[in-house]
């Protein structure tokens, strides 16, 4: 039986883009619904070209309930955070343990945490002279970036690159390893 994966985001999502064209020819899963909290990000447009049904709430309708009554209503079986900003309500933590996944464009425990996200996260890593960078993908806990780590992978940085350099590299990791990596944690379900 095809597993249901709702996708939350809240900025311009290259990652729910690339999980839904990932997971569109792919039986054992898919995409059901697509969740924002920002009623203008580009999200929003990638999710409708697939046909991608979306939400957008709010943070108190997250916390109220809302957001845990549209996976039960839809039967999601998964959650993947894919730039998704907002921490995680506990009730939707509680229904789903182990069953919700985000990935963070470092190497966790490093620049994690709130407020360290996107280009946030890339300008620490070159101001403090790292010689690598990475991605981190993790179960979501209820304390921002720090659930058990399912996945990491390493690249350079080098003295000159800038913060849009090693964004650069980070969102190719992204791109090559977080659907697959979804697919490895789905068939464990």
């Amino acid at each position: 039986m095809s597993k249901k994966i709702a996708i939350f985001a809240s900025g311009s999502g290259t990652n729910a883009e690339n999980i839904i064209k990932y997971f569109s020819s792919n039986k054992k899963a898919e995409v059901k619904l697509l969740l924002c909290n920002k009623k203008d990000a580009y999200v929003l447009e990638r999710a409708k070209n697939f046909g991608i049904p979306s939400v957008v709430f709010t943070k108190k309708e997250m916390e109220e309930g809302y957001v845990l009554s549209l996976m039960k209503e839809n039967d999601i079986d998964f959650i993947v955070l894919a730039g998704f900003l907002l921490k995680v309500s506990d009730d939707l933590i509680k229904n789903y343990p182990n069953r919700i996944v985000n990935i963070h464009p470092a190497l966790l425990p490093k620049y994690g945490g709130k407020g360290m996200y996107g280009m946030k996260v890339h300008e620490s890593v070159v101001a403090d002279g790292e010689k690598e960078s990475g991605i981190t993908i993790h179960y979501v806990n209820e304390f921002y970036d720090s659930g058990a780590i399912i996945f990491q992978k390493r690249c350079s940085v080098l003295p000159t690159d800038t913060p849009d350099d090693v964004a650069t590299k980070v969102h190719a990791l992204e791109y090559e390893c977080f659907p697959k990596v979804i697919d490895e944690v789905l068939e464990k379900l």
